[in-house]
């Protein structure tokens, strides 16, 4: 039997009393069932009120914008990939073989779903308390890091504001092509602007993720002319 699943307790600081949530956790649905979007679903909405949580104590002179606009920077796809992997949640994913040749323990988007099936396992084992107790540390460096009482606006508000700044026309977002199976698609989103007239791409595992990074491109574009 694999010990997998005790070492990444471990590692998370969560010791399973049903160690079959954990397992299922780690399950990504190309390897058969039960696999882990029910728990993921679940994790979102937890992951997603501990953050919120935490901001509400922690900024109280924040208004709504600047809250949400903090909790969506905290849990956004890249984010939350980015803690799975400093739980090395990676290595101990159950991948079906399609998925395991194409790296799918490195994709942010498999990464991010099993760290938030990861937070419904654990909310189903032991309660919400105890949930909270063990994912908000993984947070806290991360709430540290954000500017005091204010977020940074994400890239497409801040292309926006740059443009109508300057009395300029707002940009535009067209969808380029659409690849991949269902649970690894891929968007490939194009950003343009009329005056000055330019143009990036980028791609992402999701439209608004690429549409993002695209305006970030371009806006880097325009903040160098």
């Amino acid at each position: 039997m694999s010990t997998a699943p005790l070492r990444v307790a471990d590692r998370i600081g969560h010791r399973f009393r049903s160690p079959e949530l954990l397992q299922q956790a780690l399950r990504h649905r190309s390897a058969g069932v039960p696999h882990n979007e029910r728990l993921e679903f679940l994790g979102d909405a937890l992951v997603n009120l501990v953050v919120a949580e935490a901001l509400h104590a922690r900024w109280p002179k924040a208004d709504e914008g600047t809250l949400t606009r903090a909790r969506a920077s905290l849990v956004r796809e890249s984010a939350l990939a980015e803690l799975a992997r400093r739980l090395e949640l990676g290595d101990r994913l159950e991948l079906g073989p399609g998925e395991l040749k194409s790296g799918g323990h490195r994709r942010d988007s498999i990464l991010a779903d099993a760290f938030e099936a990861l937070v419904g396992a654990i909310h189903l084992d032991a309660g919400f308390e105890t949930c909270r107790e063990v994912v908000l540390p993984w947070f806290e460096p991360l709430i540290d890091d954000l500017p005091t009482g204010r977020a940074e606006k994400d890239p497409k508000t801040r292309l926006q504001e740059w443009l109508q700044g300057r009395q300029l026309p707002r940009p535009s977002y067209q969808l380029v092509e659409t690849r991949g199976d269902d649970h690894a698609r891929v968007f490939l989103v194009r950003c343009d602007t009329t005056e000055p007239a330019l143009t990036e791409q980028a791609e992402g595992a999701s439209l608004r993720a690429a549409e993002q990074l695209a305006a970030e491109r371009l806006l880097l574009k325009l903040e160098k002319k």
